[in-house]
């Protein structure tokens, strides 16, 4: 499980670009590019927490765009994706990972506490990544209001 100050091994994963195009995403495409990278682990399209905390990515990407990229990844498939993508007009990449490899490596997957009850699921977690592919800060458990304000404050601090 990654922590801050690894260095993440690159990943591809498929996805939709910001147009809606379906293609396979790699890390280091993102890399070196002068910004940082925010990626967010989230656990299912369409639902309420993740839809409220892809709008506020989407409604705030014009003042974090100029600092970082933004990846959303959750377990979901490309169809799903798609439809939401489209009903919310989403402005960023969502890529999918189905086997939840690139989430467990993260520590993004793994048990959860729901109503008392145990289960294996995705950990809502969000993390920053230098040019490099270090990362800057990690941040797991996150509730999803208010969330990018925080992402955003870190952003202007680092």
């Amino acid at each position: 499980m990654y922590n801050e100050g690894d260095k993440v091994k690159d990943f591809c994963l498929p996805g939709l670009s910001a147009e809606g195009e379906e293609k396979e995403f790699c890390l280091k495409d993102f890399l070196g590019k002068g910004k940082k990278v925010v990626v967010y682990f989230y656990p299912k399209d369409n639902t309420p927490g993740c839809t409220t905390e892809a709008c506020d990515f989407r409604d705030n990407l014009n003042s974090i765009g100029d600092k970082a990229f933004v990846l959303g990844i959750s377990p979901d498939s490309i169809a799903s994706h798609k439809k939401f993508k489209e009903k919310f007009e989403l402005n960023f990449p969502l890529l999918s990972d189905t086997e939840k490899k690139v989430m467990e490596d993260f520590g993004a997957y793994g048990e959860k506490k729901m109503y008392g009850k145990v289960r294996m699921g995705v950990i809502r977690s969000t993390f920053i990544l230098d040019e490099d592919g270090k990362i800057l800060k990690a941040m797991r458990n996150v509730r999803a209001k208010g969330h990018v304000e925080k992402v955003k404050k870190i952003l202007e601090e680092l």
